[in-house]
């Protein structure tokens, strides 16, 4: 029954997906996260104890493709201060963007978060969660709402799977 559940909730989560943006993970030092979505594709890995350095590549529906270098800093358990560098935003506008993301504890393999992003021509919220479903790959699950300045605005359900090493 579970996981007749499960695979119900991820084809509607599919066929309703509109955008998707990297889940919040919580790595090791020295691991690796490999991803894809929706939407979009990334990689990360944290070069240290509390820093993890990533890439990203979002196709958006009406605000075309956007790639993404960024940083995430661990402050304390559970929270992570986010910088980065988006280019290829409407009206061929480039930002720089800060924000912040908390996640909750991992319980039987699931694990919350929000995050939200800002620069100077968009915004962008993202709350999901992270199920364990073998040794090292995820399965994501998140609503997910970006806003740019002068165009319209996306948001919906995601889904994705990320492969640790």
């Amino acid at each position: 029954m579970k996981k007749t559940l499960l695979t119900l909730t991820v084809l509607t989560a599919l066929s309703t997906a509109t955008a998707f943006a990297s889940p919040i993970n919580n790595l090791s030092s020295g691991e690796t996260a490999l991803g894809v979505g929706t939407k979009e594709s990334y990689i990360e890995h944290k070069v240290s104890d509390n820093v993890t350095l990533g890439y990203q590549y979002a196709d958006r529906d009406y605000d075309g493709k956007q790639n993404d270098i960024y940083g995430q800093i661990d402050l304390i358990p559970n929270v992570k201060a986010l910088v980065g560098y988006r280019s290829n935003l409407p009206y061929d506008n480039n930002n720089v963007y800060g924000g912040l993301s908390v996640s909750t504890p991992k319980v039987m393999g699931m694990e919350g978060y929000a995050s939200y992003i800002t620069g100077s021509d968009f915004n962008e919220t993202q709350v999901g969660v992270n199920m364990n479903l073998v040794a090292n790959v995820d399965l994501n699950v998140n609503y997910h709402n970006f806003d740019a300045d002068n165009a319209r605005r996306e948001n919906g359900i995601g889904v994705g799977a990320t492969i640790k090493f």
